[in-house]
C-alpha cells in the first residue's frame, strides 16, 4: 500500500503525517515538493534515528498547501497538536511571532507572541528575524505621534509614499494595515528607488541595507492562510465525489490556526451530497466548532438550522482560499483512492489465482462461507456470507435457524449446507466455486456429506482456527495448509475467516436477544400476538419498556392490570 501510494504524491508543497501499526502520528514533517520529500524516506540509507522511524511507518497522509510558507506553519500547527515521539524541534509552548498595531496613544508596531493583547495582530510569520526588520523599518517609515530626535532617511520615504508632511493618523493605520496585508507595492517601489538613488552616489553601504530591507518585506509579507487572527474555532470541509464515491477531507481550526485534518471516503447510493450532510451530521452530533465552513458548489438551505452551528460559505478572501484548499484535498484523495483501488483489484486477482492454485480449481468467482454459532444448545443459527470475485457482497448474505441439531455442530453443517444447496438446485440458481467453512476435517466432511448427497461436486475447505480462535491453516483434501502470515492469501483468508464469524456472532446474539423478550412476555397474562409486537414496535428493546412508564405502556391501548404486570416481570 506505501508503495502505491507514493507513486501518487503530488509535485506540491505541504505537511505530511506518518502513521504506526496503531493509527499513531509518530512523525509530522513539511516539504516544498511532496513527492521528492515523502519518498526520500524509503529510499537509500538512512542515519540511526530516521532507519528507526521508517521501520514504524505503516501507513502516511498529507495535507496540500499553497506555498512552503504555509507548509511551515501548517506543520507547527500539527506537532503541537499530535506530539509525534519523532519530532523533536517545536515541541515547546512557543508559537511564531506576529506583529501587533499597537493602537494606543502613540501607535507603534511590535513583534509578539501572545494573543492576548490590545492591538490588531498580523501573520503569524516563520521567519522572526525578518519579521522583527520589518516591524522595526515601517516604525522608522511611520513613526506617527513619535518624534525621532536623530532625523532618520527612512522617515523621508514614509513621507514621499504618502504625500505628506505630517502623518495623518488614520491614513497612516490604513497604509500600514494593507502593507501587512500583503499590498506591499508602494513600499517596495520606494525602497527599491532610494537602493538605485544611493547606489548612483557610491553610497553602497546604504545600497545594500535597502536590499537586505526588501528581502525582509517579501519573507515577512508572503501570503499564507494557515492561521486566520481571530482566533476561533472552525472547520471548513471540502467536498468531492464521482459516480460511486464521495471524499470529505476537513480542515480542523482551532483558536485561528489549522492544527489538525479528518478524511474519510465512502460509497454512496443516492443523492452524494445528501448522504455527505447524513455523515457529517452523525460526525459532529456531539461536538461542532463556533463555525463549519462549506463550498459555494455545495449550496444547501438551512445549513445552520441542521447542524445548529454556524454555517458560512464563503465568496472572498483567506476563509475562501482556505475553502478551496480542503476541496482539493478531498478531490485528491478521491483520485488516488481510484488508483490504489484500481492496484488493489489487481492484488486481489493474485490472490484468487493462487488461491485457485491451492485448491487446484480453475475458476473462483463466488466463494460461500458457513459459520455455526449456539450457547449450549440454545438458538442454534447458522450464517452464510458471499464473496464475489474476492470482495464482500453483503447483499447476498444469508441466515438460518437450525432446526434439527441442538450442540452438534456436525449435524449443523449437514442441516444447513443441504437447505442451502437443495434450495439452489430447485430454482436452478447459480452455485458457488468454493465452499468454505468455520472448522477442521469434521466440519468439512459434514458438509461434503450433504454435497454429495445432492449429487454436487462441489470444492469443500475449512478454515481451521488456532487456540487464540484466529486463523491458521485451510483444510481440503485430507490435507492441511499452513501459510505465512505474512503472505497476501494468508490475509485474505483471515479476513473472510474474520467477517463470517463477526456475521455469526451478530446473528446469534440477536435471535438469542428475541427469544428472551418472547419467553418475557409468554409469561404474562394478557399479552398476545398483537399486544406483543405493539410493545416491541414502540420500545424496540426491553430495556427500552423497563424505562417506561405506566402511562406509555398504557397508551398503547394495554390495560392498566396488564400494564403493571409487564413491569413486575421485567423489573
Amino acid at each position: 500500500m506505501i508503495k502505491d501510494k507514493l507513486n501518487l504524491l503530488p509535485n506540491e508543497p505541504g505537511c505530511y503525517l506518518m502513521k504506526n501499526k496503531y493509527d499513531e502520528v509518530i512523525y509530522d514533517g513539511k516539504a516544498k515538493n511532496l513527492k521528492n520529500r515523502v519518498r526520500s524516506y524509503f529510499t537509500g540509507a538512512h542515519n540511526i534515528k530516521t532507519t528507526k522511524l521508517v521501520s514504524e511507518i505503516a501507513d502516511f497522509f498529507y495535507v496540500v498547501t499553497n506555498s512552503e510558507q504555509e507548509s511551515l506553519i501548517l506543520e507547527l500547527n500539527l506537532i503541537k497538536q499530535h506530539k509525534p515521539k519523532y519530532n523533536i524541534a517545536l515541541m515547546d509552548d512557543k508559537t511564531y511571532p506576529f506583529i501587533e498595531l499597537n493602537m494606543e496613544m502613540k501607535p507603534h508596531l511590535n513583534v509578539v507572541r501572545k494573543k492576548n493583547v490590545t492591538g490588531k495582530l498580523f501573520g503569524p510569520y516563520p521567519n522572526v528575524y525578518s519579521a522583527r526588520t520589518t516591524a522595526s523599518l515601517l516604525n522608522k517609515m511611520f513613526p506617527m505621534d513619535y518624534v525621532d530626535p536623530i532625523p532618520n532617511f527612512y522617515e523621508a520615504i514614509g513621507k514621499k509614499i504618502l504625500g505628506e508632511d505630517q502623518y495623518p493618523y488614520e491614513k497612516t493605520i490604513q497604509f500600514i494595515t494593507r502593507f501587512l496585508k500583503g499590498d506591499i507595492k508602494e513600499v517596495v517601489n520606494a525602497i527599491t528607488e532610494a537602493m538605485h538613488e544611493a547606489s548612483e552616489a557610491l553610497m553602497f553601504e546604504k545600497a545594500l541595507a535597502f536590499r537586505e530591507d526588501l528581502k525582509h518585506i517579501q519573507t515577512t509579507t508572503e501570503k499564507q492562510i494557515i492561521s486566520l487572527n481571530d482566533f476561533k474555532d472552525r472547520d471548513f470541509i471540502g467536498i468531492a465525489h464521482n459516480k460511486e464515491s464521495i471524499s470529505i477531507q476537513i480542515l480542523m481550526m482551532r483558536q485561528g490556526r489549522i492544527v489538525d485534518q479528518h478524511k474519510v471516503i465512502f460509497s454512496y447510493i443516492d443523492d452524494p451530497y445528501e448522504e455527505a450532510i447524513q455523515y457529517l451530521r452523525q460526525y459532529y452530533e456531539h461536538y461542532a466548532p463556533d463555525e463549519l465552513l462549506f463550498s459555494l458548489s455545495y449550496y444547501k438551505e438551512n445549513l445552520s438550522d441542521l447542524f445548529n452551528v454556524n454555517v458560512i460559505q464563503p465568496k472572498i478572501g483567506d476563509k475562501k482560499k482556505i475553502m478551496d484548499m480542503a476541496t482539493k484535498n478531498a478531490r485528491m484523495d478521491l483520485e488516488n483512492y481510484y488508483l490504489l483501488h484500481k492496484n488493489k483489484d489487481e492484488r486481489i486477482q493474485e490472490v484468487l489465482d493462487d488461491l485457485k492454485t491451492v485448491l487446484n480449481i480453475e475458476r473462483l468467482r463466488i466463494i460461500e462461507v458457513f459459520d455455526n454459532s449456539q450457547l449450549f444448545g440454545t438458538n442454534p443459527i447458522s450464517a452464510m456470507i458471499v464473496v464475489e470475485e474476492g470482495q464482500f457482497n453483503k447483499n447476498k448474505y444469508r441466515k438460518y435457524h437450525l432446526k434439527e441439531s441442538e450442540q452438534d455442530d456436525y449435524s449443523g453443517m449437514r442441516e444447513v449446507i443441504y437447505r442451502r444447496y437443495y434450495k439452489l438446485l430447485m430454482e436452478k440458481q447459480t452455485m458457488p466455486d468454493l465452499i468454505l467453512v468455520d472448522g477442521g476435517k469434521g466440519q468439512v466432511a459434514a458438509a461434503l456429506e450433504s454435497i454429495h448427497s445432492l449429487g454436487l461436486n462441489i470444492k469443500v475447505a475449512g478454515l481451521k482456527k488456532d487456540n487464540r480462535h484466529q486463523f491458521e491453516a485451510l483444510v481440503f483434501d485430507s490435507e492441511t495448509k499452513i501459510f505465512n502470515k505474512h503472505e497476501p492469501l494468508y490475509k485474505f483468508l483471515a479476513g473472510i475467516s474474520d467477517e463470517i464469524h463477526r456475521f455469526a456472532i451478530t446473528f446469534h446474539r440477536s435471535s438469542r436477544k428475541k427469544t428472551m423478550e418472547k419467553s418475557l412476555f409468554d409469561d404474562i397474562e394478557g399479552i398476545g400476538t398483537v399486544r406483543k409486537q405493539r410493545l416491541l414496535k414502540a420500545f424496540k428493546s426491553i430495556d427500552a419498556i423497563k424505562a417506561a412508564s405506566i402511562e406509555d405502556i398504557t397508551a398503547l391501548g394495554i390495560p392498566l392490570s396488564v400494564a403493571q404486570k409487564i413491569k413486575e416481570v421485567i423489573k
